[in-house]
């Protein structure tokens, strides 16, 4: 049975325990539930702590498991990276008082706080900076103000809470994070092959749509240039002549400018249907 670790709170927990749902796997009905057997796909999940996870995996103790890209880097785990789930994405940058340190080359000699130690030591070591990596549990914007930290190093999205603390965003991201499907030395297994195709399946079906329309068989080659489909697009005679019914995946952000150029170009009867799930 293959064992997968979930993440059992925070902001990865319930997207992740969506997408499986949406891949065709059983998820657990009860919050405080700590396993869930899906005897039908032959897979047992387990709820675990987002930042444990891929200390499970990695130690081989489970097979896959969920997190986030930021939480691999800082455990320092052997787990690998099998696929971006496109969910949770987050940067991490460094903020200090503007008038104080402006450059990540400044930060040499000085205190950086982080709730990542993992991910911020790492950084700085690959670039030859020498610092004292202090690990907060959080809050972390408040470390300089009370003398515990000349640096921070968070997760910025919007930067609001670094300009409240009066605190500017310094140089490049130091990681830019999103949700992944971690395992070690099982890739090729056909169940861990099988889930994920599943997932795969998902994203697709997230980002596409399917859009049908009809067109003048003169306007064929404009048409299809716009919609020109994952591979190809389903082109079907009418029985109008002169007209043709096309079909053909586009993706989701740009199907309504694709509607307005398809009409303009004469095609008519243009629909757009969901897709739930796929296999390419």
């Amino acid at each position: 049975m293959l064992r997968i670790a979930v993440p059992n709170k925070g902001t990865l927990s319930r997207p992740a325990a969506e997408m499986l749902r949406e891949a065709g796997y059983r998820q657990r009905s009860d919050e405080r539930d700590l396993v869930c057997r899906d005897e039908a796909n032959d897979v047992e999940f387990f709820y675990l702590r987002p930042r444990d996870i891929a200390t499970y995996v990695g130690s081989g103790d489970l097979d896959l498991g969920i997190t986030g890209r930021d939480l691999l880097v800082d455990a320092g785990s052997p787990a690998e990276e099998l696929l971006d789930l496109d969910f949770a994405g987050a940067e991490f940058r460094f903020a200090a008082h503007p008038a104080t340190i402006t450059a990540v080359d400044q930060i040499a000699g000085r205190r950086v706080a982080t709730s990542f130690p993992g991910v911020v030591g790492r950084y700085l070591t690959d670039r030859g900076i020498p610092a004292e990596v202090i690990r907060l549990d959080g809050a972390v914007e408040n470390a300089i103000r009370l003398g515990v930290a000349d640096v921070v190093a968070d997760v910025v999205q919007t930067g609001a809470t670094l300009r409240q603390a009066g605190l500017a965003v310094i140089g490049e991201p130091i990681l830019t994070s999103s949700a992944l499907l971690i395992g070690r030395d099982s890739v090729a297994a056909p169940p861990v092959a099988q889930l994920v195709r599943r997932l795969q399946g998902v994203l697709v079906a997230r980002r596409y749509v399917m859009l049908a329309y009809d067109v003048r068989a003169d306007l064929l080659d404009q048409a299809t240039t716009l919609t020109p489909g994952i591979e190809s697009p389903t082109v079907s005679p009418l029985h109008r002549e002169g007209w043709v019914a096309v079909e053909a995946m586009v993706l989701r952000s740009d199907v309504h400018k694709i509607m307005d150029e398809l009409y303009d170009l004469g095609a008519r009867a243009i629909l757009v249907t969901g897709i739930h799930n796929c296999r390419l």
